[in-house]
């Protein structure tokens, strides 16, 4: 699955098992938890049904702050996001917004490459712990 920016892994559990495994590596990492959006759930307050989507928004000042000293902008797209769902076939995925292509986006350059570098690692790191039985 290729779309411009978003990473997507296959993950090896349920979603409901994706979702806690993932927050429980966001907090082994020493990152918040802002929010937790369950989008399926939503939709069935209204009557409507979706698959497992569910969100997670989350994210250190440490790792952002830089970033948006940079450009300002980038606030748009902070804090970082992951989202768990599951497909028609019942398969479960975990995508994520590349932190290169976010900082490309907002025309962000070397002095933030170290940051973006970070990122992009804790957030490999993350979804191959939420996603891996391994």
């Amino acid at each position: 699955m290729s779309r411009e920016g978003l990473i997507t892994i296959r993950s090896s559990f349920d979603p409901g098992a994706t979702m806690k495994r993932l927050e429980d590596e966001v907090r082994a990492k020493g990152l918040t938890i802002f929010a937790h959006v369950d989008h399926a759930a939503g939709a069935s307050e209204v009557g409507m049904q979706l698959r497992p989507t569910d969100l997670l928004i989350f994210g250190a000042a440490k790792g952002g702050t830089p970033l948006m000293q940079a450009d300002q902008t980038i606030g748009i797209d902070l804090p970082l996001k992951a989202l768990v769902w599951q497909d028609e076939t019942g398969a479960t995925f975990l995508s994520y917004n590349d932190p290169g292509y976010i900082a490309r986006r907002h025309g962000l350059d070397e002095k933030v490459k170290a940051v973006v570098d970070a990122l992009s690692g804790v957030l490999r790191t993350i979804a191959a712990k939420a996603t891996s039985a391994q």
